[in-house]
């Protein structure tokens, strides 16, 4: 289980300490897929770096299966078991998809294992096992290797950052299906999405409603979707991103 108690974080603006993450206590539960959403500038892509180690809290702790992960960085905490998806994969040239996903798994896996976890993500592995990570792969295509090598590393807690950022709707339309496979065999893992699409949020266990820096609301998704779906600027929201995808 993931534990934040009283987090905060701030950042130097022109001599003066702006307060991004302000005094947040949540958990994320065990054997959970649980969404993190809010206003743009609320805070959720900071709060995902300040999970994964990127960053660290100004005041506050962070635990994890009841460690005091709070100065570990990123990768100690993914040698305790968390895995992270940035917004914007990392291009890798010269290192091919096979070995990405060698790497990420920590172990010698056959060709055939490999490519499993691309067709997982939707993509026919002939004819992306050897190629390289650099920009002949397109933000989606990145996206979805990006995914498969956290599938390879089968974590205890797994980190997706706007998986759905920059990537076009048949593409998300296959993520929401990886994100229900995932969700239906974590055998006691963790999801944390950052997220503000409706399809995601509608797959969630729990949802976690950030504002100006601090939870908001959290709960089940049956007690809050309906209230984040019913005010004007969240329909809006969603019409906008629909609008974007096609």
């Amino acid at each position: 289980m993931l534990e934040l108690k009283n987090v905060s974080f701030c950042v130097d603006t022109e001599g003066q300490d702006k307060e991004i993450i302000r005094d947040l206590s949540m958990t994320v539960p065990d054997g959970k897929l649980v969404v993190i959403t809010g206003p743009n500038g609320g805070g959720k892509s900071t709060l995902a770096r300040l999970i994964a180690g990127i960053i660290k809290p100004t005041e506050g702790s962070v635990l994890f299966n009841g460690e005091d992960i709070t100065e570990l960085g990123i990768t100690e905490r993914a040698q305790r078991g968390i895995s992270f998806a940035f917004q914007q994969p990392v291009r890798f040239k010269g290192i091919r998809v096979q070995d990405l996903i060698r790497i990420a798994s920590g172990k010698q896996i056959s060709i055939a294992k490999a490519c499993e976890y691309l067709s997982a993500v939707g993509l026919c592995a002939r004819d992306y096992i050897d190629r390289e990570i650099n920009s002949s792969l397109s933000g989606g295509e990145l996206k979805r290797i990006e995914i498969a090598t956290v599938l390879a590393r089968n974590t205890a807690l797994s980190v997706f950052d706007e998986p759905e950022a920059g990537i076009d709707l048949w593409s998300f339309q296959n993520l929401i299906e990886v994100f229900r496979r995932m969700r239906a065999t974590i055998e006691g893992g963790s999801i944390l999405i950052i997220s503000h699409q409706e399809r995601i949020l509608n797959i969630a266990d729990e949802i976690v409603v950030l504002r100006d820096g601090t939870v908001g609301q959290q709960g089940p998704r049956e007690e809050i979707l309906p209230g984040l779906l019913g005010t004007s600027a969240a329909v809006n929201e969603c019409r906008m991103l629909t609008k974007e995808e096609g």
